[in-house]
């Protein structure tokens, strides 16, 4: 039997921001719990660590939910806000084995919302693009997709792509469409790591870290996690690998949601260190030594990372910390595991830009 709109509705929480976030513009008013919150911080023995470091992991990989990951933290603010709308359709983009996109699938679908995906890759025709990967849960929870150019920008043609097709389905059914952003990196996605923040504050002081580092690959989990430690008066540091893009753009969208909530008196630059040069051939496509760090990793520590996000991520970091260590501010660290694997193992490496 089909969930109701009351069973949904009482879902929705109010949501209560910690006391340094209270004064924030844009503060959601309600979030839907749909993760399952792992606060431990654990020692990590990576390999070719030089000795004078210490290295942990928060894991947000393994929530014990179909949909964990990263993405879901900025979703249950913003399918909060869909369903506090009433809107019974969800509009995103991304590459056609976007993560963000299947998230978002499965979570619309377990909200009573139909989901809609426009995808960018190589094939013009839905039906020509498969099922494996993510487009295999995509299809399993009948998400409807749409086919764009591999190279689409967002700006110029993502975006309209989404305001028409919610124009459309507004004509057809009546029904209005909530349309999520890239990644879900926008103003309201953002308190997704925000909250994070406030739930590992006490175990990163107890822990003695010194700096975060973190994957960055459309700027929401990053702006979140530098925004909360410059608001909480944090001593740590924190630091994101990007996977593509560039320092300058992720700097940029980082600028523009402090402006979006409030904080004028800040630049990224000043709260956060950005790690390029790691992006290897491209985003989704991977090196032979990228391959073999990430074998290494999973045979000498059993922690799986993937080839697009986390793999490049961890890397980066080890090689900075063997070639650089001064960018540190001291020396434990912790890397936070934003990325599932559960459903990506037959992914092809070659996947389509971006998350």
């Amino acid at each position: 039997m089909a969930t109701s709109s009351s069973q949904i509705l009482s879902r929705l929480k109010r949501f209560n921001p910690p006391v340094w976030a209270q004064g924030l513009k844009n503060i959601p008013r309600f979030i839907i719990p749909l993760s399952l919150k792992n606060n431990q911080i654990k020692p990590w023995n990576l390999p070719d660590i030089p000795e004078s470091f210490n290295v942990f992991m928060r894991r947000e990989d393994t929530d014990g939910a179909v949909i964990s990951g990263n993405k879901i933290r900025k979703l249950e603010f913003l399918l909060a806000d869909a369903v506090s709308r009433k809107c019974k359709h969800v509009i995103t983009c991304g590459g056609i084995q976007s993560n963000h996109c299947r998230i978002t699938a499965l979570a619309a679908r377990e909200l009573g919302m139909t989901p809609h995906l426009i995808l960018r890759g190589d094939v013009k025709d839905v039906e020509e693009v498969g099922c494996e990967g993510n487009l295999l849960l995509d299809r399993l929870c009948g998400a409807q997709m749409y086919m764009v150019p591999k190279q689409s920008p967002y700006l110029t043609e993502l975006k309209p792509r989404m305001e028409k097709l919610a124009d459309a389905l507004r004509e057809k059914t009546g029904e209005d469409s909530y349309l999520i952003p890239l990644g879900g990196s926008n103003v309201v996605g953002v308190f997704g790591f925000l909250t994070v923040f406030d739930e590992i504050q006490s175990s990163v002081l107890d822990s003695g870290i010194t700096d975060i580092v973190v994957t960055c690959g459309s700027g929401g989990t990053v702006a979140g996690l530098c925004i909360a430690n410059h608001l909480t008066g944090s001593k740590v540091k924190v630091h994101a690998v990007t996977i593509c893009d560039d320092a300058n753009y992720f700097h940029n969208h980082v600028n523009e949601t402090l402006q979006d909530v409030g904080l004028t008196g800040i630049r990224s630059e000043e709260i956060l260190d950005i790690i390029d040069g790691y992006k290897g051939r491209g985003y989704g496509l991977s090196t032979e030594d990228e391959l073999e760090f990430i074998m290494n990793v999973g045979a000498t520590t059993g922690v799986i990372l993937d080839p697009t996000y986390t793999g490049k991520a961890v890397r980066g970091m080890v090689l900075e910390l063997q070639v650089n260590p001064d960018r540190f501010q001291g020396n434990r660290i912790l890397f936070i595991h934003t990325v599932s694997l559960k459903y990506q193992i037959e992914v092809p490496l070659q996947s389509q830009r971006r998350c």
